[in-house]
């Protein structure tokens, strides 16, 4: 059985990724950054997984598709 895929904060992601939140959001605007969540009224995250791709291999990460999810 798959582990549930945890739901980090912006605080985890500045802290993996060394970025600054500026540039995250940017980059969530340019399509170059995996985008947030809504986990409540006032809160957001990202999904743990995307972010661990994304730091593996920033410059050919790109999002998830429904055909990469069959494979």
């Amino acid at each position: 059985m798959r582990e549930p895929d945890r739901i980090i904060r912006l605080k985890t992601v500045l802290a993996r990724t060394g970025l600054s939140r500026s540039t995250i959001y940017r980059k969530i605007a340019e399509g170059t950054f995996p985008p947030q969540i809504k986990i409540s009224v006032n809160g957001s995250g990202w999904h743990d997984s995307e972010i661990n791709r994304w730091v593996t291999d920033p410059v050919a990460w790109h999002p998830k598709d429904q055909f990469d999810e069959v494979r």
